[in-house]
């Protein structure tokens, strides 16, 4: 009988194991729905034919620089926060530039807020669902 011992094999390796469940992991991740799809009869609302219409109590600036709140000219910065302090103490501002409106014209009514009070100011764009 010849019972010499069998060299011991080596032991399994696990990380090849644990690179295939990784892919595999990442594969159905990507491949798989991870919400279900919208049911087909469904007809989502339409928003491109709304007036488009600034939120309440927004600074609108228009394009030639001119301001506006609620349809009404506004001389300055100042004039919006006396209008709207006077109800509530300024904290957040919305404002609704005009597209054509130069950025350092954006910029310096926003640090013109700032100055006067207000702790975030917030810019108000278009949104599109694509």
């Amino acid at each position: 009988m010849n019972l010499a011992k069998r060299p011991k094999s080596g032991r399994e390796p696990t990380i090849a194991l644990i690179n295939i469940v990784f892919l595999m992991l990442v594969f159905f991740m990507i491949a798989g729905t991870l919400a279900p799809p919208l049911d087909a009869s469904l007809d989502l609302v339409e928003t491109s034919d709304l007036e488009g219409r600034e939120p309440p109590d927004t600074l609108v600036i228009h394009a030639d620089g001119r301001l506006s709140m609620r349809g009404a000219t506004l001389t300055s910065v100042a004039a919006y926060v006396e209008r709207v302090s006077v109800a509530a103490p300024l904290e957040e501002v919305r404002i609704v530039p005009d597209r054509a409106l130069p950025a350092r014209d954006l910029v310096r009514v926003g640090a013109e807020l700032r100055a006067l009070g207000a702790t975030r100011v917030f810019v108000v764009t278009e949104g599109r669902l694509q």
